[in-house]
C-alpha cells in the first residue's frame, strides 16, 4: 500500500507546468507550459508545449494531444516520440487554436495521428 504523499499517482497541475518533455532517447523536446482541461468531463485534453528557440528566445507554444505524452518516473519527465519536424509543422498550424472549435481540434488530432480526447461523436 502506498502511504507517502510523493508515492501516489496523482499530481497537481502546477507541478506539471514547467516539466520537461523528452524523447524516449532522453533528448529534450520542450517543456509543458500549461494544460488544457475539458471543464465538463475533467479530461486533460492538451499539453501546451513550449518548443524551439535559443536561450529562452524565439520559442513557441504548441498544443499537443495529452494522449501523446507518457510520464517516465525514472527521468521525472514526460516522453513523446513526436519529431521536431512534425511538431513544427502541426504546431505552427495550430498555435492559435480556438479550443472551442471541434473542427479545428479534430484537425489537430488528425495531424498528430491521435484519437480525439472526446471520443467518437
Amino acid at each position: 500500500m502506498k502511504t507517502a504523499l510523493s508515492e501516489h499517482d496523482l499530481i497537481a497541475s502546477d507541478q506539471i507546468e514547467g516539466t520537461v518533455v523528452r524523447r524516449p532517447d532522453g533528448d529534450k523536446l520542450g517543456k509543458i507550459e500549461r494544460l488544457m482541461i475539458d471543464k465538463i468531463t475533467g479530461t486533460v485534453a492538451y499539453a501546451v508545449l513550449n518548443f524551439g528557440g535559443l536561450f529562452g528566445l524565439g520559442h513557441d507554444n504548441y498544443p499537443i494531444p495529452w494522449s501523446l505524452l507518457k510520464y517516465n518516473p525514472t527521468s521525472k519527465a514526460y516522453e513523446s516520440d513526436i519529431s521536431e519536424e512534425r511538431l513544427s509543422k502541426a504546431g505552427e498550424s495550430f498555435k492559435d487554436l480556438d479550443f472551442g472549435d471541434r473542427a479545428q481540434e479534430a484537425k489537430l488530432h488528425s495531424r498528430y495521428g491521435a484519437m480525439p480526447y472526446w471520443g467518437a461523436e
